[in-house]
């Protein structure tokens, strides 16, 4: 069951039990069932008639070993994301979904006024938790719902320091622990299709401008940089930098090193792909000496 089917089946019920069990997460690892009946004042038998049908729905999950104890999976963590983000007045619907990626499931969003919005959820836990803390510079919480939570603070702060200095990036909307809706780029494909484009070299001055502006105006180097993460408008040619939470801080020990390395894969991407004659060093030196 994906969060759209899980949203047309939730009740109101649901939801009270969906809160108790996020509140007491960081207690217990399941929580007992005696802590949700006081929590949430439902009366017993519609507690337990709304726990067999969240657990058979595979919304939340049940263990019986030692004690009766319920967790939330990531559906219904989705769940009470959109249901924030709903009650707070950004979406008024979620769409059909437009793309999966390594850490995160993109969805269309329909906002109250009936404007188109990308809607993503952070899915750190798709990776190892090994290969998760060697590639983020920021400390990891223990659940891999918290980290996808920490994963889309980090990624909406980001987005908003970068489009305060004009930087191709999506712009920010809103964001509910790991969801964040930002604009959506429409007619954009990733660029590692390498789609045709009329003008490459404005394509590639886009992503260098950003990188640009995210060392040298907001103090952070992306770190993960290459074609799967620059969407492009094949007919205006316009580039747009996305996915950023592995972010690292100007200061950091290895940031120039990322920099660098972000710089190279763009310069070798375009040059192969388009023609692009520019070489690594030039386009490096020329950010980190100005």
């Amino acid at each position: 069951m994906d969060v759209r089917e899980a949203l047309s089946v939730i009740s109101k019920e649901d939801l009270e039990i969906l809160y108790a069990l996020e509140k007491y997460s960081n207690r217990y690892e399941f929580v007992p069932l005696e802590v949700l009946e006081k929590s949430t004042r439902l009366p017993l038998h519609v507690l337990e008639r709304s726990l067999y049908k969240l657990n058979s729905l595979k919304i939340i999950k049940r263990q019986s070993a030692s004690f009766l104890g319920y967790r939330l999976t990531i559906v219904a963590y989705d769940v009470l994301a959109i249901v924030s983000l709903m009650k707070k007045g950004y979406l008024d619907k979620l769409g059909e979904k437009l793309g999966v990626g390594k850490e995160s499931d993109v969805y269309l969003g329909i906002t109250p006024s009936g404007k188109e919005v990308a809607v993503k959820f952070h899915r750190v836990g798709r990776t190892s938790f090994r290969h998760v803390a060697r590639h983020r510079s920021y400390k990891l919480e223990s659940s891999w719902l918290l980290q996808s939570k920490v994963s889309a603070q980090r990624e909406f702060a980001a987005l908003r320091e970068l489009s305060s200095v004009g930087a191709k990036v999506p712009e920010p909307i809103a964001r509910s622990r790991h969801v964040v809706v930002t604009e959506l780029i429409k007619g954009a494909v990733e660029l590692s299709e390498k789609p045709p484009l009329k003008d490459p070299l404005k394509a590639f001055q886009d992503v260098i401008e950003t990188i640009d502006k995210a060392y040298n105006e907001v103090g952070i180097v992306h770190g993960d940089l290459s074609e799967y993460n620059v969407i492009v408008n094949p007919e205006t040619s316009e580039a747009y930098v996305i996915d950023w939470p592995q972010y690292v801080e100007r200061d950091h020990p290895r940031a120039k090193e990322l920099l660098r390395r972000d710089v190279d894969y763009v310069v070798k991407f375009f040059r192969k792909t388009y023609s692009i004659p520019v070489e690594t060093e030039e386009v490096y030196e020329a950010i980190v000496k100005r």
